[in-house]
């Protein structure tokens, strides 16, 4: 089996180019900020930050495709990386903390492109965390400088700590009483929101987290993480990876518990 070691090394490289890209923009007065179709914000730095890491790509790894939440799909083959630039481009754009780059390398196997090698860079929280396959999840500031992730051994909902983005989206798909009935038997509930709760369950300071609609490059790097931390990542359908346009995340332990409230449509 490949060990990876070799692209998690050039993801790290990708991630210290886009941290550096991004953080000169951030809070800067003249930044310039468009709405997309689907009405969600993008910045600059969204777009520059993911042309440097295409840039770099396609001169590291010329044969990878690349799939990126601001210019598509390039290329084709059984390996490829996915780019979100800027996760969190509502709390960048006014200057909340809280966002982070992810990449991710996907290959090509059954059920689609499975997450392999996952980076979450989050600079102005002077947090990163990354993960590849058969090797185990780890948090810290450098490759030579960082801590293992273990997910927590929490086992009833009642000690357990739920994280979610917001409420919007639960009703629209008739999972919203699900929602407020698992808020109810949980220890604690906050709403931390897009990459941060995830990292939070490989770190074991959350329990289980859910969102009911995403894109795939909201989930590649976090999936990879969240599982070589010792968790569970599916689709609210149960479907094992970030390939259900939603996502449910914990120990494992809490898993059958929280897709039990959130999974089926109500």
């Amino acid at each position: 089996m490949p060990d990876y070691l070799d692209d998690l090394r050039l993801a790290h490289v990708l991630a210290d180019a886009a941290d550096a890209a991004t953080t000169a923009r951030f809070k800067a007065l003249d930044l310039k900020v468009e709405t997309k179709p689907d009405m969600t914000p993008v910045s600059e730095a969204d777009k520059a930050a993911e042309e440097l890491i295409r840039g770099q790509l396609q001169r590291a790894r010329p044969r990878d495709a690349i799939l990126g939440e601001e210019y598509g799909v390039e290329g084709t083959g059984p390996r490829r990386w996915v780019v979100d630039p800027i996760d969190g481009t509502k709390n960048y754009v006014r200057g909340v903390p809280v966002w982070a780059t992810l990449i991710a390398l996907t290959e090509a196997g059954e059920g689609g492109y499975q997450p392999v090698v996952g980076v979450v860079s989050a600079p102005a929280l002077g947090r990163r965390w990354w993960a590849a396959k058969g090797h185990g999840a780890y948090s810290g500031r450098s490759l030579s400088s960082a801590t293992r992730l273990h997910v927590s051994r929490v086992a009833d909902l009642a000690d357990a700590s739920f994280a979610y983005s917001s409420l919007s989206g639960w009703e629209e798909q008739g999972r919203l009483e699900g929602f407020l009935d698992l808020t109810r038997r949980v220890w604690r509930t906050r709403a931390y929101g897009d990459f941060w709760p995830y990292m939070m369950v490989a770190e074991g300071a959350v329990d289980l987290c859910a969102e009911p609609e995403l894109s795939l490059w909201d989930m590649a790097a976090t999936a990879i993480v969240v599982t070589e931390a010792g968790g569970t990542f599916t689709g609210l359908d149960g479907r094992p990876g970030p390939h259900s346009g939603n996502a449910a995340a914990s120990n494992g332990l809490l898993h059958d518990a929280l897709l039990d409230h959130l999974g089926p449509r109500r």
